[in-house]
């Protein structure tokens, strides 16, 4: 058996092109190449988001917790062969629920399943939980494509 992959936020920047205040994964915990991760995003009263999304309970975005899902997704799809003339599209999302909100100190721990690949098109099942529930799942779609080429 493999030992699993970890991944610094020196190594995600290396592999992602998002950065402050859009990068949502702090660090990788586990990785099997074409099975499955698991990452984690710290979520601080210091994120641009809370000003706004509610100053007086805030709460992380249901679509901002998607996009750190698919950011996870991206890393699983990376992690095999880093792909510098690259971009990782976001290409659908089927059957997302959000069961408990995300709050200011909270530690959002992502897990994306590899399903399949057809073409530079991805498939993952995907979760996160806080304290070991569940906050929030869905199905996505994410293509590889050449930078310029959509």
């Amino acid at each position: 058996m493999t030992q699993p992959i970890l991944i610094d936020i020196n190594q995600i920047l290396k592999l992602l092109p998002h950065r402050y205040p859009f990068l949502l994964v702090d660090r990788v915990l586990d990785l099997v190449p074409r099975v499955s991760i698991r990452a984690l995003k710290n979520v601080t009263i210091n994120e641009p988001f809370f000003q706004g999304h509610f100053p007086e309970l805030p709460v992380m975005p249901g679509v901002l917790i998607i996009e750190a899902l698919a950011q996870t997704a991206a890393l699983l799809t990376f992690s095999e062969a880093q792909q510098e003339d690259s971009l990782y599209y976001f290409a659908g999302i089927d059957g997302a629920r959000f069961k408990k909100p995300v709050v200011p100190g909270d530690q959002l721990i992502m897990t994306a399943i590899y399903e399949r690949e057809r073409a530079g098109v991805y498939k993952f099942q995907v979760s996160a939980t806080v304290d070991d529930k569940l906050v929030a799942e869905a199905n996505i779609t994410c293509a590889v494509r050449k930078k310029g080429v959509a």
